[in-house]
């Protein structure tokens, strides 16, 4: 049952994706030459959100793991705002401002994850690093796009 609950947190997440598609404004983006392909980022983020609920549900299991559920908690919800923010409101700033905040955070989870249990610590890292493309792809665009 907990890692159903997870699992509906990041399909919520995922949905956002659905609901605000890059479209033709992301299109006219100038973007720098390391852009994923647009095939890429939905089978990323799939696999970023089984291994994000299968993370979560591993750290029920672990006792003293409060604090890093609660960063857990924060980072779904920095994700979900992201893309109706960047890609529904067409805010690249704040969009840069909400995905800096979730990096940290994601960072901060993962670093404390992995001296409570290395396997699922590093569960999270591939999240860790896509983020970090995510938002230097992201500060591309704010600095390309004025």
């Amino acid at each position: 049952m907990t890692l159903f609950i997870f699992l509906l947190a990041c399909g919520a997440a995922a949905s956002t994706g659905i609901i605000f598609k890059p479209g033709d404004w992301y299109a006219t983006l100038v973007k720098p030459s390391f852009t994923p392909p647009n095939w890429l980022f939905p089978v990323a983020w799939t696999i970023i959100y089984l291994l994000l609920a299968w993370a979560g549900y591993r750290l029920t299991l672990i006792p003293g793991s409060e604090i890093v559920l609660a960063l857990w908690a924060a980072q779904i919800a920095l994700n979900t705002l992201w893309t109706p923010v960047f890609f529904g409101a067409h805010r690249i700033f704040a969009g840069m401002v909400i995905i800096t905040l979730l990096w940290l955070v994601v960072a901060a989870m993962v670093l404390l994850t992995v001296r409570l249990d290395l396997i699922t610590g590093l569960i999270l890292f591939p999240y860790l690093v896509w983020l970090s493309v995510a938002a230097a792809l992201n500060f591309s665009i704010l600095r390309n796009n004025r």
